[in-house]
């Protein structure tokens, strides 16, 4: 337990609000200095235990001295190596060995610093994609239930968000839901096509492993496939300098950056539908809005995701910059940019996914709003409908275009000169010009006769596209998400 001293000193230095505020225990410690250095040590026990099944001079008390010590990590003495020699691989290689005195000659044999930098970051990497895809798809599945339960719920569709034809709040929802099984879909290619550096070397033709096994040739190409395989993974890159391409970094930030982008959409068309009064994100019983208006309920969990996103999204920048830069084989000004860069991807894709999650939960849809809304436009938009049902009863299409236009202008200047609600059809039953069709006013005005297969589609795509996409996370589905902050 820490101190209270040592409470206060922690308050009196800058903590990343990513992790100190936001983001889930598991992606913080995914990032953590324990996981990468328990990582490290586990790396050198996949290397000394290849090594030895090939024939070099390891023994069995070696191994199982390493193996007793993976996660006994004396941090302070790694530290102080570290101040010491410059070099945190060889800090805690020392570190490693002070604790395993018998297998002090045999860690790290053969090795480069990348060894265990590029090896560590690239599990740790394929494990962040694996805490965010069962995150995303319960995301997906929370939306999917939205989009089922108000399928058939009509509401004013907009373009240039001026109103357009109706559409409805399912159907709607479905667009954010395409968007983010795209998003599902990129991050399984990713973490996917992810391979392990493995074992390369100082520049990536593993001189110092062919000189361990004098010339052999099969026996190299046998290590890199141990280790490759105690790792957790299928393939190694074959061809690496002294780390596996910086490009690989692009395609893994890319797709978390399109997936904010995804988030960042739906995000601002739900705050967009509170200014509406529309749908709300949740908000708690006790939760204030705005300290100075008391009536307010601002969609903060909307603005986070929005927030978060934006700075997502301008995290790929870094690795575009940093692979084009990496000079031949390689040069360090990289490894300063990727401790930030990386992490902070991934952190705040776990935030965001979230957050969102917690907003999906809880959406908040006012139908009597909708439909009021629907009403102050579904007049213009039945004018064709009330033409073609004037031409059916006989009447002349054009005499009727100009009664229905002159009556649409007066109608249109009481709601924007005089603030009024749209009373054309008032106007339109007033005329006895109408009065063959005047029963036939209100089914030509029900509003779901102007969603046309939005139901449909909603039912379809999610039978069809969205259900089977989440098969693989079913188990992980029941999980809440209560935000702390």
């Amino acid at each position: 337990m820490a101190t209270p001293a040592a409470e206060e000193d922690a308050l009196a230095r800058y903590r990343s609000p990513l992790v100190s505020r936001y983001a889930s225990a598991e992606m913080g410690f995914n990032f953590s200095e324990r996981k990468k250095f328990g990582t490290w040590r586990r790396l050198w026990l996949y290397l000394a235990q290849a090594e030895k099944s090939l024939g070099l001079p390891i023994t069995d008390e070696q191994i199982q001295e390493m193996e007793a010590n993976l996660d006994n990590i004396d941090f302070k003495m790694a530290a102080e190596e570290e101040k010491k020699l410059r070099h945190d691989v060889m800090a805690h290689v020392h570190t490693f060995a002070h604790c395993c005195p018998k297998a002090a000659a045999i860690i790290h044999l053969g090795a480069t610093s990348c060894y265990v930098g590029d090896n560590t970051d690239l599990i740790v990497l394929r494990d962040g994609f694996n805490l965010l895809l069962p995150k995303l798809a319960r995301v997906i599945s929370r939306l999917a239930d939205f989009a089922e339960k108000y399928a058939d719920l009509p509401t004013l569709g907009f373009t240039h968000y001026q109103p357009a034809q109706l559409t409805t709040v399912g159907k709607r929802c479905c667009l954010w839901i395409q968007d983010l099984c795209m998003d599902l879909q990129n991050l399984e290619r990713a973490r996917d096509d992810l391979r392990f550096r493995g074992v390369k070397g100082t520049t990536g033709t593993q001189a110092s492993f062919l000189q361990l096994f004098e010339g052999d040739h099969s026996k190299v190409e046998e290590l890199d496939r141990l280790v490759t395989a105690k790792a957790g993974f299928k393939r190694a890159y074959m061809v690496t300098g002294q780390t596996y391409s910086r490009k690989v970094d692009i395609e893994v930030l890319s797709v978390l950056a399109s997936m904010g982008a995804s988030v960042h959409k739906i995000c601002t068309d739900i705050r967009l539908l509170a200014n509406l009064k529309e749908i709300e994100e949740p908000f708690e019983k006790e939760q204030i809005g705005s300290s100075a208006m008391p009536y307010k309920r601002n969609p903060m969990r909307s603005e986070r995701c929005c927030s978060l996103a934006r700075h997502l999204m301008t995290l790929v920048l870094d690795p575009l910059q940093t692979a084009s830069v990496q000079w031949f084989e390689r040069t360090l000004d990289d490894s300063a940019n990727r401790r930030v860069c990386l992490a902070e991807a991934f952190l705040t894709a776990d935030i965001i996914l979230s957050t969102l999650q917690n907003i999906s939960e809880g959406l908040v849809v006012y139908p009597k709003v909708i439909e009021r809304r629907i009403q102050q436009e579904l007049p213009f938009m039945a004018t064709e409908n009330i033409i073609m049902a004037m031409v059916k009863a006989g009447g002349n299409r054009q005499d009727c275009h100009e009664k229905i236009r002159v009556l649409s202008q007066q109608a249109a200047a009481v709601v924007k000169q005089e603030g009024g609600d749209n009373d054309l059809i008032a106007r339109v039953r007033a005329d006895p010009y109408f009065s063959p069709i005047h029963k036939q006013l209100e089914s030509l005005l029900d509003p779901s006769s102007f969603t046309g297969r939005a139901p449909q589609q909603v039912a379809k795509f999610l039978k069809e596209e969205v259900r089977p996409a989440l098969v693989p996370y079913q188990s992980k589905m029941g999980v809440k998400i209560e935000l702390a902050l």
